[in-house]
């Protein structure tokens, strides 16, 4: 992993711990091989159809509607703090920047995906690419000060988490008072969500919880498409990367049935004025340098 000077864009450089090598290198695996080939985003492109942002070309759930209902739930002003959690290369933060003319901060557990979102900038954001900083960090430890962010997103990322209320916790830490953290979650029909505790315990209370019916239907096109593309799937990726993505698909199939999607917005209340001022700071900090991070400061990466 290569230091660089690039600061996150809202002045947020406290450095993350770099996350063990194990945890990071089916990711990393998975990023690097994708961009060497359009097969992977073509499997998408057929499971959602017409739904698809293939600017995006995310590596998850992402479609259409999901994009419409992050900016409405958002409620960001133009100059506010975005933090993309979990970012893979960077797709989703980087639409919202651009559509809501905000500043963005991504991180993920993945060297390679975080270099890759760095990459795709100047696509989505043109001249003002420095907007938009990425860095290597994990939603138990983002790396990012207190109260830094009007915003949050989370997208297919929670689930992956060693400690899900830990990274609740951390993400509630980051957030300003008033801001929102849009999050999606999967649950068994029928069942209780057990989550409320965990939105307390991270001084969050839930806002809006939208269903995503398509959601399962979506999930169960791409797996079978995996699963019929396996030998050129292994051919294009290689071996490794191919075993991961059939594994997954052969695991979750016969679960989709009884899935349940929603989209969570969650809430920091706003009691705290003091909190909401650091994340005004630092949105105004960012526009008095032009939209640039402050030079001084380093993330690792």
């Amino acid at each position: 992993m290569n230091p660089t000077t690039t600061t996150p864009t809202p002045s947020l450089a406290q450095p993350a711990s770099v996350p063990e090598q194990g945890r990071s290198a089916q990711y990393d695996a998975f990023h690097a091989a994708r961009a060497r080939t359009k097969l992977v985003a073509s499997l998408y492109a057929q499971a959602m159809g017409e739904d698809y942002p293939a600017e995006i070309a995310a590596s998850s759930s992402c479609d259409w509607p999901l994009l419409g209902l992050l900016t409405a739930r958002l409620r960001l002003r133009p100059g506010q703090v975005l933090v993309d959690a979990g970012c893979g290369a960077g797709g989703i933060g980087l639409w919202l920047a651009r559509a809501l003319a905000v500043r963005l901060a991504g991180f993920d557990l993945s060297p390679v995906a975080a270099a890759q979102a760095t990459a795709r900038r100047a696509r989505f954001l043109g001249r003002a690419a420095d907007r938009a900083v990425f860095h290597v960090g994990e939603l138990e430890r983002t790396g990012l000060p207190a109260g830094s962010a009007h915003g949050i997103v989370c997208v297919d990322a929670l689930g992956g988490a060693a400690d899900r209320g830990a990274a609740l916790r951390e993400l509630g830490r980051v957030l300003a008072p008033g801001g929102r953290l849009i999050v999606t979650r999967t649950l068994r029909r029928g069942t209780d969500p057990a989550w409320h505790e965990q939105f307390a315990a991270a001084g969050l209370t839930q806002e809006h919880l939208d269903e995503r019916p398509g959601e399962p239907a979506t999930w169960e096109r791409l797996y079978q498409l995996w699963i019929a593309h396996a030998d050129q799937l292994r051919r294009e990726l290689g071996e490794a990367a191919a075993e991961n993505m059939l594994r997954e698909a052969h695991q979750k199939l016969p679960t989709l049935r009884g899935r349940r999607a929603v989209l969570l917005t969650l809430r920091r209340l706003p009691s705290d004025p003091a909190g909401m001022r650091a994340a005004d700071r630092m949105a105004a900090r960012g526009r008095e340098t032009g939209g640039r991070p402050v030079p001084e400061e380093r993330t690792q990466q």
